[in-house]
């Protein structure tokens, strides 16, 4: 770990104005593609037509789904045929918003004029936006060759025998809603043809060769056709993970005509088009002795895959896996349906099925603390993994690798001095103030990454100006989190080169052959680990030559990370690093083996670096809150976060990682929410009606740092990228759900807006019998509920 602050290698250009984006690219010449999208969520397409819309001033072509040459696309093979999606609906329209005619113009603003002009017969069929509606027999059905909205079903463990021996059942139903991924730049795309025919294209993705991959199959084109470029990019948090029908469309246009075509999203096409994440309705059981222990918890989940399953659907395997948090459980049973509705599709978005595990399990522990009259940290403290205990599996078949629960909950409640707070709290109470503090505790926990375990890194060092250089490249693909600090970093400390003379070469599938780019909070661990592997393959190589350049066994030769090459037991005998380089390219004083393995590229290794599995981080946070009991409304005041992600290798980097994601964990339980109504209409497809957080609504956040290295990579890293969105959504809305809970009020759903705060306060003022119109109901039994249903 660094011990010093690092300035981040990437900041300057983005200050000063000159970081490349999407929109950047292009000249006069370039075309640009609008979409003409349904207005209607569920309907069967009857005709459209294109007569105005192409005679329009500027207009070079209108395309429809029949024209584009492209095959529906298979989300993921473990999904159904009948989901594949056609870039341009043809026949059926599953959602508003939903693309069906591509406008190429000789501006962006005379295509999106025309296609304004596009006219579309439709005739309407029933519409369902509920999960657990359209997850009935007799719901519309999307598509009706599947025979069922059911796109996918999975369950984990024994439910019908789970509490059979425990002293209470806490039960609850919670909405964990629908979000929009929100990034500052929406997609984009630049498509540009080549002479030799190739296709080189400009994208902000988070995965520059899955999408080169997807692209060159949609186009039936061999993958060495296409060249995908992700320059700065705005901001991704899993929306810009696949590939969407609008790019390949772009790319088809652009090979068609022959001509540069740029596609960038509006922000209201961004929030009813990029797949959000979230969605899940949730029905949790918790199972417990009289001593407090946890024995089984059982969860049942609908998940919101939307209008056409893909990703978004396999989400809960995610929240299966870490569903223990970081607890003991004798059982734990999980089921779940992944459903279509007439709504944007679903996707990643930071954390993935995770913040809704966390959220339904930290939710579900604090409302049996209230019921059993325990304090919530008693509870979590009785029943949390101790850090003797590692490596433990818990009771979902997660193999976690290190951790230190208590250390991380303990310095988090010192941190925000609690046993105060709850004094201050109990005198508001007592004094009957309309201002009530609420205090919110979550422990969290990651599984990073949840797959993709492999990365490529090559290293190429060379002498410029009588100093050492090196060229570093990673298959991962930075879109705000710092990878050229970062991995840079990893250069520096094994081979002693500034991370001034480290050269980070940004994503681009001509120079970096494969990868598996960025996401589930892979990157430091998987791309360090890949960077650290390529820069131990480059000393074993450069020991080979300074076994040469010193007459002695490589074995014997030691390489100290100033740059300096020494035999063992003799100091006096050095060679150092600017030597081997330059032996290296000219190959003399090199022995006939030795220049075989350096071969003709100079000093230069290429690496593809396997972890082991995933590592799971995790951290305890604490939100406290004011809550306005006469109207509602919420003020965070202090938001604490105590996170562990293994060895920290920038701090700097992971405390901006602390703070991005635990403001969007926040925004999650403060602001955010995407509505429909009955009809499919989008509510909230302007950020005047999709709300965020700005800087005067999130008070100067409290992150520190424990360190449990793991052991699946050299780095001892774990991902830190979504614990932030993971730990802090719940923690909030414990906080809330603490202030007013001496009121009678169990549970609130997020977003907890001020009408959601006032209305629940209202309701059980209004029924002191304490049965609640909220969407969640509670039910203390001392014998099993139900689960026939």
């Amino acid at each position: 770990m660094r011990t010093q602050p690092v300035i981040r290698k990437e900041d300057h250009r983005l200050l000063v104005g000159t970081a490349d984006f999407v929109d950047d690219l292009g000249g006069d010449d370039t075309l640009h593609l609008a979409f003409a999208r349904s207005i209607n969520a569920h309907a069967l397409i009857r005709g459209i037509d294109i007569q105005s819309a192409s005679s329009a001033p500027g207009i070079i072509g209108v395309y429809l789904g029949t024209d584009v040459g492209i095959a529906p696309q298979r989300g993921y093979h473990s999904l159904d045929a009948a989901f594949d999606r056609p870039p341009l609906a043809i026949e059926r329209v599953r959602f508003v918003g939903e693309p069906l005619a591509a406008v190429v113009a000789r501006s962006r603003s005379l295509a999106a004029d025309a296609a304004e002009l596009v006219e579309v017969d439709y005739e309407s069929l029933p519409v369902v936006v509920d999960q657990e509606v359209a997850a009935e027999p007799d719901a519309p059905q999307l598509f009706p060759d599947h025979g069922t909205n059911v796109a996918l079903e999975m369950s984990f463990g024994e439910p019908d025998e789970i509490f059979d021996d425990v002293d209470h059942v806490i039960s609850a139903r919670f909405v964990n809603q629908r979000l929009a991924c929100s990034p500052m730049e929406p997609n984009s795309v630049y498509v540009e043809p080549g002479a030799d025919g190739r296709l080189s294209v400009w994208l902000s993705t988070q995965r520059p060769h899955a999408a080169r991959d997807a692209i060159a199959r949609a186009l039936e084109l061999p993958s060495e056709a296409i060249r995908v470029i992700a320059p700065h990019v705005g901001g991704g948090f899993g929306g810009k993970f696949e590939v969407y029908p609008e790019l390949f469309v772009a790319v088809w246009v652009a090979h068609r005509l022959g001509r540069s075509v740029k596609y960038i999203e509006a922000r209201t096409e961004n929030l009813m088009n990029m797949p959000h994440g979230r969605g899940q309705i949730q029905d949790v059981e918790l199972g417990l002795h009289d001593d407090g222990t946890f024995h089984g918890l059982r969860v049942r989940v609908f998940a919101d895959a939307g209008a056409y399953p893909s990703l978004g659907a396999l989400i809960p395997n995610a929240t299966q896996r870490v569903l223990a948090g970081q607890y003991r459980f004798e059982q734990i049973a999980f089921s779940a349906k992944s459903v279509a509705t007439n709504t944007t599709p679903v996707g990643a978005y930071r954390g993935a099925g995770r913040p809704e595990a966390i959220t339904l399990l930290e939710r579900i522990i604090d409302i049996a603390a209230d019921e059993l009259g325990v304090d919530p940290i008693e509870l979590r403290r009785r029943n949390m993994f101790s850090a003797d205990e590692f490596p433990v599996v818990t009771a979902t078949g997660a193999e976690y690798d290190t951790g230190s629960y208590a250390e991380a909950l303990e310095h988090a409640l010192e941190t925000a001095g609690y046993a105060d707070l709850r004094s201050r709290q109990a005198e508001q109470r007592r004094a009957g103030s309309s201002t009530v503090l609420g205090i919110g505790v979550a422990n969290w926990v990651d599984a990073t990454p949840f797959q993709l375990t492999r990365e490529y890194a090559s290293l190429a060092l060379e002498v410029v100006d009588g100093r050492v250089e090196a060229q570093l490249a990673v298959g991962t693909s930075d879109h705000g989190q710092g990878h050229d600090t970062t991995f840079s970093g990893v250069v520096e400390r094994l081979l002693g080169i500034s991370t001034d003379c480290v050269t980070y070469t940004r994503p681009d599938t001509d120079v970096i052959p494969r990868g598996d780019g960025t996401g589930s909070a892979r990157s430091a661990q998987v791309g360090g680990g890949a960077s650290h592997a390529a820069g131990m393959e480059m000393i074993r190589l450069a020991r080979l030559i300074a076994g040469d350049l010193l007459e002695a066994d490589p074995e014997d030769v030691a390489f100290d990370p100033t740059g300096t090459f020494a035999v063992q037991g003799v100091p006096s005998r050095t060679v150092d690093l600017v030597d081997v380089v330059e032996a290296a390219r000219t190959h003399d004083g090199l022995s006939p083996t030795t220049r075989q393995a350096v071969g003709g590229e100079g000093l230069r290794v290429a690496i593809d670096w396997e972890q082991v599995g995933s590592t799971y981080p995790s951290g305890s946070h604490v939100a406290v809150v004011d809550v306005d009991t006469q109207t509602g409304s919420v003020a965070l005041r202090r938001f604490i976060a105590v996170d562990d992600c293994g060895v920290a290798i920038e701090p700097t980097l992971v405390r901006g990682q602390q703070h991005g994601g635990t403001v969007q964990g926040i925004s999650q339980a403060l602001f955010e929410g995407v509505h429909y109504d009955r009809d499919g209409n989008p509510l909230t497809s302007t950020f005047i009606d999709y709300l965020l957080p700005s800087a005067a609504d999130v008070p100067s956040l409290e992150v520190d740092l424990i360190e449990t290295p793991t052991f699946m990579n050299p780095l001892g890293a774990k991902g830190i990228g979504q614990g932030g969105a993971i730990g802090a959504a719940a923690a909030v809305q414990n906080a809330v759900v603490d202030a007013v809970s001496h009121l009678g009020v169990r549970h609130i759903d997020m977003p907890l807006s001020p009408f959601r705060v006032w209305s629940a306060i209202h309701d059980v003022q209004s029924d002191r019998c304490g049965e609640q119109t909220s969407a969640a109901t509670k039910q203390t039994t001392n014998k099993e509920q139900s689960w026939a249903e």
